[in-house]
């Protein structure tokens, strides 16, 4: 198939909601992950970019989820949430910096 056909047959899939390999395009995600009793809940797993991510802190004290390479730092208050859009593919070991037993790691896929 000549390259600008191919092209514009990719163009033409993800206009009509179609990965290029004739999947149907996968739409973005909601996760949550509580924050209690000092650790994070379960951490999302099958994340992919365009994803959102929503921490919720049900502790007495503020938490971070902060990223070891500094890509994000959510500050998290008792009884508050905060939001993250997944903005890139790759693996990100986070922490909380109040709290450095609390740890993760955010497995992220390209679209």
């Amino acid at each position: 198939m000549p390259a600008l056909r191919r092209t514009v047959m990719a163009g033409v899939l993800a206009l009509a909601g179609m990965a290029a390999g004739g999947a149907p395009a996968r739409a973005a995600s909601d996760h949550q992950v509580t924050m209690a009793s000092m650790s994070y809940g379960q951490i999302p797993t099958g994340l992919q970019v365009g994803d959102t991510i929503t921490w919720t802190n049900r502790d007495t004290v503020p938490h971070t989820v902060t990223a070891r390479d500094r890509s994000f730092d959510l500050r998290v208050n008792p009884g508050r949430s905060a939001r993250m859009t997944l903005q890139k593919a790759g693996s990100f070991p986070f922490y909380c910096i109040y709290h450095t037993t609390m740890r993760g790691t955010l497995n992220v896929a390209g679209k």
